[in-house]
C-alpha cells in the first residue's frame, strides 16, 4: 500500500473537478479560489457535457491528490453523493460529502479529510464558498485517537488491494 504521495504539493495547491451536475458551480469556484490566492488546477470537465459522467473527472483528481500534485481536491456532481463514492475508491482518499459548517472542518480535524465533495444542484453558490473556506481553513488534529482510526482505514484499504 503506498501511504505518502510522490510529490508534496504546496498548500495552496487545489484541484477541482466536476460533472454536468457540479459544471456551473465548479465554473464559478476557481476564479473564486484564485482571488483567495489558491493555485487551482481543473481536472474537467472543461465544457459542458450533458451526457458526461462523474468517475471521468474525479478519478483524475483523486489520483493527482493521491500523488501529491495537488494539496486538497474539490469534486462536485448534482447531489455530490456519486463523487464521493467514484473518490473514495483511490487509496489515501477520504472524500465526504459535506452540507454543514461542522462537517467541514471536523472531517479535516478528527479524520485528515482530503477531498470535498459538494452537490452542485443541492448547494448555493454562497454556501458552497462557506463548505470550502472552512474545508482549507481546518487542520488535522493529530491526536493519537485519530492516528489511530485512520491507521485502521489503511488497515482496511491494503487488504481490499485498493
Amino acid at each position: 500500500m503506498k501511504d505518502s504521495p510522490v510529490n508534496i504539493a504546496p498548500q495552496n495547491h487545489l484541484g477541482i473537478a466536476a460533472d454536468h451536475g457540479g459544471f456551473e458551480l465548479k465554473k464559478s469556484l476557481i476564479p473564486w479560489l484564485r482571488e483567495k490566492g489558491y493555485e487551482v488546477t481543473d481536472y474537467g470537465n472543461k465544457d459542458y457535457k450533458a451526457d458526461d459522467d462523474y468517475p471521468d473527472y474525479i478519478l483524475p483528481l483523486a489520483h493527482a491528490l493521491r500523488a501529491g500534485d495537488i494539496s486538497r481536491g474539490i469534486a462536485i456532481c448534482g447531489s455530490g453523493v456519486g463523487a464521493s463514492i467514484a473518490a473514495n475508491k483511490v487509496t489515501s482518499i477520504r472524500a465526504c460529502l459535506i452540507c454543514d459548517s461542522f462537517s467541514a472542518h471536523q472531517g479535516v480535524e478528527d479524520d485528515d479529510m482530503n477531498l470535498l465533495c459538494l452537490g452542485g444542484q443541492v448547494v448555493g453558490y454562497s454556501y458552497a464558498r462557506e463548505l470550502i473556506t472552512t474545508f482549507l481553513s481546518a487542520k488535522f488534529s493529530g491526536a493519537e485517537r485519530h492516528r489511530r482510526r485512520l491507521e485502521k482505514v489503511k488497515a482496511i484499504e491494503s487488504l481490499q488491494g485498493v
